[in-house]
């Protein structure tokens, strides 16, 4: 058999998601993290498998201040900006269960690099700059 063009490398999607300090991921889009993409039980921040937690919810499971959220999805971004090969698929982190707006959720995503490719619910609020996927 020949092959007239290379094959190119796909590149690794890692699903985030919104978690619970706790790590505790029972339900919604952490549920389908721990089920289908290596989230660990117990871990509440970070990359694991094929997926990132990001708090939005203490262990007592209120929601957390948006200053914290904030400075969790700011680490979120640096790791993203650092891992450029890897394709970051984000959920409408903190909408679901925590009860916080889209808007204001996807407005902390602002500055995200190329490689974080988003919810669709999001495109009103982040615009055309960036890539969607589709939804949770």
């Amino acid at each position: 058999m020949k092959m007239t063009e290379p094959l190119l490398p796909r590149k690794r999607m890692v699903f985030v998601f919104g978690s619970n300090e706790a790590g505790i991921h029972g339900a919604g889009a952490a549920k389908f993290a721990y089920k289908k993409m290596g989230a660990r039980f117990g871990k509440s921040y970070g990359h694991h498998g094929d997926s990132f937690a990001i708090p939005t919810k203490d262990e007592y499971i209120e929601t957390l201040p948006m200053e914290r959220i904030k400075q969790y999805v700011g680490g979120f971004l640096a790791y993203a900006k650092g891992h450029r090969k890897v394709i970051f698929q984000v959920t409408r982190i903190g909408c679901g269960l925590a009860g916080l707006s889209d808007k204001d959720m996807a407005e902390l995503f602002k500055t995200a690099p190329p490689n974080c490719h988003f919810d669709e619910v999001w495109r009103e609020h982040l615009g055309e700059a960036f890539t969607y996927w589709g939804t949770f």
